[in-house]
């Protein structure tokens, strides 16, 4: 069930309610309104504050999804325009997520070597807070092969 549908008898949403469904902040909001990523919010007459529809929210939340995912701006763009085309653009969409999939994949490599690299230090440092010179210099070595995958 998304945001949306629970909140259906509560139209039309503040942006306070938006950003709490969503887990986008105000400013974002304002920020994807203002470079079109979201249509142009309708506003209460007498406060002039902004009022979300239902279909507005159902594109906050997907956007939401998307930014969860690391996609950028110019990818969310990309994935607006090939949505309203439907199926005729299905191997755009299938490209703009596998790419954006892979590079996914390459961050977590990165992060593994990372990772590998703070807990041999960890241990590193263990091994000599104990005296052990040979876990110490196996250690070391371990990380000399580590570090050029940094890069």
């Amino acid at each position: 069930m998304t945001a949306a549908q629970k909140v259906q008898n509560a139209w039309p949403l503040t942006i306070q309610e938006v950003s709490r469904l969503s887990g986008l902040s105000e400013p974002t909001l304002r920020y994807y309104e203002k470079i079109g990523l979201i249509d142009s919010v309708d506003r209460d007459e007498s406060s002039g504050h902004r009022r979300y529809s239902a279909v507005v929210v159902d594109r906050i939340e997907a956007l939401s999804c998307l930014r969860g995912a690391g996609v950028s701006v110019q990818d969310m763009r990309a994935y607006l325009r090939h949505l309203a085309s439907g199926h005729r653009e299905a191997g755009q969409m299938r490209e703009l997520f596998q790419r954006n999939a892979e590079r996914i994949a390459e961050e977590m490599e990165r992060m593994q070597v990372r990772l590998r690299y703070l807990r041999l230090k960890a241990e590193l440092w263990d091994a000599r807070e104990r005296g052990d010179a040979e876990t110490e210099r196996q250690v070391i070595a371990e990380i000399i092969r580590v570090v050029p995958e940094m890069g």
